[in-house]
């Protein structure tokens, strides 16, 4: 079967990560994809692609609630991916107002445009680990209260909240991920770990480790990230998932100091990285992981790939996207 031939699909940010593979994705499996992007930055992923010649661009704020209202009613939209996001902790901290405005306001004006569509029959609203904010019960479960106290952790704790209040209140056909943090291709943000060391560690340059070191994350494959939105899509005329939030995480948690040395490893470097110590990360929470029982029982889906072949296939991305050689070759 081809569930999504010909299906009207609307994106928000679709040049990010996870929406570039996402909307990559689509094309392939022969959706009309219509991406929603407030800038044109000539080096995301989604543009080197070429995949905007395949797809229809509104060039917007979500904040806009005109705007948005517009897109879902002259394209027709029969599914939204809500993903577009200030999803950088460390500029939520230096500007929450703006992280605020983009994860809060515009969460409740995609609801709302979505709740008034006629023709909307399905909304996949991105979350976060994060929204659980800190908390002594490890591994996160679905079933735990929401308690974002940093700037980006209550933004995503918000989204996450808007979106059962608009199943709970109207009705609407809402289902909510909760991922861990994502990896891949296409990943431009480089004060995050894995982007960041690995240009550093291709540039022979040592990354930098803003803690410790021993903080605990889960790190998900861009791949099995696309994978659990179509899973989640796919299955939301169900009652058992219409309404309901699912963790997406492979299970098994690794520190920034096991990550980085990874990394290294993979490339053959002798490199040593940086540490600059401390337990403070300045409004990160410092350890997280989830239990995905869930999202595995209810939806059949497991990540397909582990961190080492994830890892190698990211390598691959960024050597081509910086034109570094392999040396191994």
């Amino acid at each position: 079967m081809k569930p999504w031939i010909d299906k009207n699909v609307l994106i928000t940010g679709c040049s990010g990560i996870i929406g570039s593979w996402l909307t990559k994705k689509l094309v392939e499996e022969g959706a009309n994809v219509v991406g929603i992007m407030r800038d044109h930055v000539g080096n995301k992923s989604i543009i080197q692609k070429d995949l905007l010649n395949g797809i229809y661009v509104a060039y917007g704020d979500i904040g806009d609630f005109l705007f948005v209202n517009r897109v879902i009613a002259e394209y027709e939209i029969d599914t939204v991916f809500h993903l577009a996001a200030q999803t950088i902790v460390t500029i939520a901290n230096r500007s929450p107002l703006s992280t605020f405005e983009s994860n809060i306001k515009g969460t409740w004006t995609v609801l709302e445009a979505c709740r008034l569509s006629p023709t909307v029959e399905r909304v996949v609203v991105a979350s976060s680990d994060k929204a659980y904010g800190d908390s002594d019960q490890l591994p996160y479960r679905e079933n735990q209260p929401l308690r974002g106290k940093h700037p980006y952790d209550v933004s995503k704790s918000c989204t996450d909240l808007l979106a059962q209040s608009y199943y709970h209140t109207y009705k609407l056909p809402v289902v909510i991920s909760r991922l861990a943090n994502v990896y891949g291709g296409g990943d431009l943000n480089f004060n995050r770990i894995v982007p960041g060391s690995i240009k550093a560690v291709l540039g022979d340059r040592p990354p930098v480790i803003r803690s410790d070191g021993s903080p605990l994350r889960e790190y998900l494959y861009v791949e099995d990230a696309v994978a659990a939105y179509l899973s989640l899509a796919e299955n939301l005329h169900r009652p058992d998932v219409m309404g309901e939030a699912f963790n997406f995480a492979p299970n098994r948690p690794y520190s920034v100091i096991e990550i980085v040395e990874q990394i290294i490893r993979l490339t053959g470097k002798d490199i040593v990285p940086t540490i600059l110590g401390g337990n403070s990360l300045g409004g990160e929470i410092f350890n997280q992981y989830s239990d995905s029982r869930k999202a595995r029982e209810l939806l059949d889906w497991q990540p397909s790939w582990d961190l080492a072949k994830g890892l190698v296939r990211t390598l691959e991305w960024y050597r081509r996207w910086l034109k570094v050689p392999d040396t191994a070759e």
